[in-house]
């Protein structure tokens, strides 16, 4: 049986630890300003696009790799002997998932399997982490892929914007509804259900009042929360994330609570000083596919 390498795309911000761990490879996409295209996470960070959000005034358009881009890096691994599983963000947002297929009918079949996630950044990176375990367990693509087509839509992901702009600019709220939320202190909660993004909860108050509320709001379903693993993905927030991080440790039983670095390309839309927490629901499917 061929070793298994998992791929994913680099909107899953999957962390560079992983990705030595395991051997995960990252497809990039690309970030467009104007008429300038850099490589997520090769020639542009977070950083540096908030820098250019601020020069130009406007947000950056995010591309999907070509088909070419993901033959090029497929190619090498599949004549090295190895399967590939490639894991992409939700195919509602992207063609990412869609170019990924194309380039997988030019390998032997059963070579190239994709899986769309149906998600996005930690919800995305736990699609890939239970991949990659499954993986180094010598599980197959194809038993990988069932099994993640079944926990996909267990795998939540809520995200707390810190303020409106990021939005207003994407033509996402109007500039009235950007006024009174700021106005306000306004922080609305992004989910992602059904592979499309989603608004939900509009938090008012003080940053650490809406934090803790938010992390007070999934402990008390942690009874309906897998303890194996919960994702915390943060920009530019790092001490809030080892707060939520140590909070969820000391009053749950959780085992792993895993922080990760929020890329450009969901950065650009939900901009700097965001948490996103990703975590899966048990439920009845998942259950049995685990079985």
């Amino acid at each position: 049986m061929s070793k298994v390498r998992i791929f994913a795309d680099s909107i899953s911000d999957v962390p560079q630890d992983w990705m030595d761990q395991y051997n995960i490879g990252i497809v990039p996409l690309y970030i467009v300003f104007q008429d300038k295209s850099y490589v997520d996470r090769k020639e542009i960070n977070a950083k540096d696009m908030y820098n250019l959000v601020e020069i130009y005034d406007q947000l950056p358009k995010t591309a999907a790799p070509p088909p070419a881009d993901f033959i090029q890096v497929f190619r090498p691994v599949i004549e090295n002997g190895e399967d590939i599983l490639f894991i992409s963000m939700s195919s509602h947002l992207s063609s990412t998932y869609q170019n990924a297929m194309v380039a997988a009918r030019e390998f032997p079949a059963g070579r190239v399997t994709v899986v769309d996630s149906l998600n996005v950044s930690a919800g995305t990176a736990m699609n890939v982490l239970l991949a990659a375990e499954m993986a180094s367990e010598g599980k197959s693509a194809l038993a990988i892929a069932e099994w993640l087509e079944t926990a996909r839509h267990e795998i939540q992901l809520n995200v707390l914007v810190d303020n409106l702009d990021y939005l207003h600019k994407g033509g996402r709220v109007s500039s009235i509804q950007h006024m009174l939320g700021s106005m306000l202190r306004i922080r609305p909660i992004l989910y992602v259900r059904h592979g499309k993004v989603l608004s939900g909860v509009k938090y008012r108050g003080s940053k650490e009042r809406i934090v803790k509320k938010l992390l007070q709001d999934i402990l008390s379903h942690i009874h309906r929360i897998d303890h194996d693993q919960i994702i915390i993905a943060q920009t530019l927030e790092e001490e809030t994330a080892e707060w939520i991080r140590n909070m969820i440790l000391e009053e749950t039983s959780v085992r792993n609570v895993h922080i990760i670095e929020g890329g450009c390309s969901i950065c650009s839309h939900s901009g700097p000083h965001s948490l996103a927490i990703s975590f899966i629901l048990k439920s009845e499917p998942l259950v049995q596919a685990l079985k």
